[in-house]
């Protein structure tokens, strides 16, 4: 079953990306942006924990990458001559995960994080070599489960999958635990002093202990929001990291913007909960939600963008400028233009009790991590769609039987040929035509924050470019596409009105509103 992260076999098969060898010329390059240093054998390079680790390049002797836990610590890898260190934190603000150690007296290369960025941003032979390596060994320590987090948690329990989701689709390595399975857990939580009815449990970097924490709390602990300064003004804050936000963010940093993209929960959006997307371009064998998330963040993060995840644009201040976006946490965020691509979640049933059910039997997403949940079953998938197609074939992989749910006499006129033949050669799906479904969910926007200050149509939804009808007093010009009633404030993907729900138009949209987005900061 493909759960966006390889095997550890996968990895092993991969260690000479992992870990290449650099050449003479490429370590010559180097040496013009870093500085020598001399470590004895055993001596510490970088601790787990740490923030903005350097990369380092052995030039003689070796370095040996360890993973700490609780009793020891396990060897990952040992870097020898023209090897360097780094994974993803490399490019982003977060805490290292693993410790550097000198294996032998070494001489090495060190290389300022700022450094790192301006090579991967600027060599292209290198910022392959490095970028490929970095993603690979993240990929590596959440295969491995080789983190700083613990958690124990219930199959039974919503708030375990909450928070199974969070620290998957952010890309963060974590050991699992569950109380009902695991024979162990309960020496675990004795020595915590914590007992089965605080589960779920995050253990937090070794010893700190969080008792069904959010997301918020749990973004604190690891560190993730380094890169919000509330005091800083941003040429451009994007909020919502979905195709269409990741977009924005690549192409204005690449084109010399500062950029800071605020997410609620993930990089992905929608997008980065389905198992696996077969029709975006470029991808002829497909790619899950979460990878196509991480590797567009790491597209992002590569020119220079900031990510803050686990925190929620309350309100937009209109009537200030630089724009002021206040967050949940009681901070602001300044910025000169704003991208607004929040998406739209889907409307949920008015039924007594659906809280309840909800993470333990009734699901909005299938990842690897539902179907673990389902593993066996029999489930009922209700759409017609795209994602409802996705789910079901996924699911198809471990479920004992799907059972696929629609409104109409079939699924030609709302779902891709190609998945609706799968669909039917595949013998444990079976498809149920409904014709009288009362339901009317459909899809809300998630606008609530802006508070009056954009024009939306009768459902919520942004209106931009020729469809606003209000004028702007003093624009002196004409509106340009995506750019909302509010000057200097666009809006993209799927909270946008009349716009394409679909991967590519969202990445589509995110990258041409920044060339608006330069005219009128130059104005």
């Amino acid at each position: 079953m493909d759960s966006g992260i390889p095997s550890v076999e996968a990895m092993k098969a991969r260690r000479a990306q992992m870990f290449p060898k650099l050449s003479e010329a490429q370590v010559a390059r180097l040496a013009r942006l870093g500085d020598e240093r001399t470590f004895a054998q055993g001596e510490i390079l970088f601790q787990d924990g740490e923030y903005h680790v350097p990369m380092y390049v052995v030039l003689e002797g070796a370095i040996e990458i360890l993973h700490p836990r609780a009793g020891g610590e396990d060897l990952i890898t040992v870097h020898e001559e023209r090897e360097f260190t780094g994974e993803a934190d490399a490019l982003s603000d977060r805490r290292a995960l693993v410790r550097g150690r000198a294996r032998t007296a070494s001489r090495v290369l060190r290389i300022e994080r700022s450094k790192v960025r301006t090579i991967v941003a600027t060599d292209p032979d290198l910022s392959e070599i490095f970028l490929r390596a970095f993603i690979l060994r993240r990929m590596g320590l959440l295969a491995g489960h080789q983190g700083d987090v613990v958690l124990v948690g219930s199959k039974h329990s919503a708030a375990t999958l909450r928070l199974q989701e969070f620290l998957t689709r952010n890309g963060h390595p974590y050991r699992c635990i569950d109380v009902e399975t695991d024979k162990d857990v309960q020496a675990l939580l004795d020595s915590f002093s914590v007992s089965v009815s605080d589960v779920p449990v995050v253990i937090c970097r070794g010893d700190r202990v969080l008792k069904n924490p959010s997301n918020a709390e749990v973004a604190e602990c690891l560190g993730f929001n380094a890169a919000i300064e509330p005091n800083s003004v941003r040429d451009l804050l994007v909020v919502g990291a979905g195709p269409a936000g990741l977009s924005a963010a690549v192409y204005g940093a690449s084109e010399g913007l500062d950029v800071l993209v605020l997410e609620t929960t993930a990089p992905g959006g929608q997008a980065g909960s389905s198992s696996k997307i077969e029709n975006y371009l470029g991808f002829p064998t497909g790619i899950s939600g979460t990878a196509l998330a991480q590797r567009a963040l790491a597209q992002a993060e590569k020119f220079g963008a900031r990510l803050a995840v686990a925190r929620s644009a309350v309100r937009l201040h209109c009537d200030e400028l630089p724009y002021r976006v206040e967050l949940d946490g009681g901070e602001s965020i300044h910025a000169r233009a704003i991208v607004i691509a929040t998406g739209a979640e889907y409307r949920k049933l008015d039924i007594a009790d659906l809280s309840s059910f909800e993470g333990v039997g009734v699901y909005y997403g299938a990842t690897y991590v539902e179907a673990q949940r389902c593993d066996a079953e029999e489930v009922i998938v209700v759409g017609g769609g795209n994602s409802a197609g996705q789910a079901a074939t996924f699911l198809a992989e471990s479920c004992r039987r799907v059972h696929i749910l629609v409104r109409g006499a079939g699924l030609a006129a709302s779902m891709s040929r190609y998945l609706i033949r799968r669909i039917e050669e595949t013998p444990n799906i079976t498809l149920h035509s409904i014709r009288h479904v009362f339901s009317m969910a459909g899809a809300k926007p998630n606008t609530e924050w802006l508070d009056g200050c954009l024009a939306l149509d009768e459902k919520g939804f942004v209106l931009t470019g020729t469809d606003v009808l209000t004028e702007s007093p003093g624009l002196g010009r004409h509106r340009y596409l995506y750019e909302t009633s509010l000057p200097r404030v666009f809006a993209v993907g799927d909270v946008r009105a009349n716009s394409v729900k679909r991967v590519a138009s969202g990445v589509g949209e995110g990258s041409v509103c920044v060339q608006f987005i330069h005219r009128v900061l130059a104005e």
